[in-house]
């Protein structure tokens, strides 16, 4: 008897969590997947290049099952991503902070994302690989991706590295206060 009262209450748990779907998008080896993975087996993974995308369900806040899109396109594939952005509450961009040579592909991605967004959607920048020589900090890539030219629309930008970890669950919760402040 025990035992079905146990699973009738983790069902009954698992039914009030609320699903947020979030797309996480960005140049090819900027650390999708590595962060994806880290988010949920909380270690660090082999992985290898996306070819389309992968997705991921997270139960690692209280009442909120998160469904992460890690969506790698490619540069032919930019028309899709305006279908898997209609079906979100919001978007996390990852940027190899390392990679200055990539800067201004990064922002004509992040433009392009965030002009084809008709629904004003909150979204993360997360400056990735904080941890090796030579990463770019996240105030200077403010500049550099010109996130101020997006006045109206609810973003942050947080430093981290899918690799050890640091920064990465902190953006996530970041977004997802982002997105229950763009709900009310």
């Amino acid at each position: 008897m025990g035992t079905l009262v146990s699973r009738v209450q983790g069902l009954c748990d698992r039914m009030k969590l609320r699903k947020v779907t979030i797309v996480m998008i960005g140049l090819d080896g900027s650390g999708k997947t590595t962060i994806l993975y880290r988010l949920k087996q909380n270690e660090a993974v082999t992985t290898y290049p996306t070819a389309t995308y992968n997705v991921e369900t997270l139960d690692i806040f209280e009442n909120l099952s998160l469904v992460i899109w890690d969506v790698s396109l490619g540069a032919k594939g930019g028309p899709l991503k305006r279908h898997f952005l209609e079906c979100c509450q919001g978007f996390m961009f990852v940027v190899d902070s390392t990679d200055t040579e990539r800067f201004y592909d990064a922002h004509d991605d992040l433009y392009y994302a965030v002009t084809m967004d008709s629904q004003a959607l909150p979204f993360i920048v997360l400056a990735n690989k904080q941890d090796l020589d030579g990463a770019c900090s996240p105030p200077e890539l403010v500049n550099h991706l010109k996130l101020h030219h997006y006045p109206a629309r609810q973003w942050d930008i947080c430093g981290c590295s899918g690799l050890t970890g640091e920064g990465v669950r902190e953006a996530l919760e970041k977004m997802c206060k982002m997105i229950k402040e763009n709900e009310r």
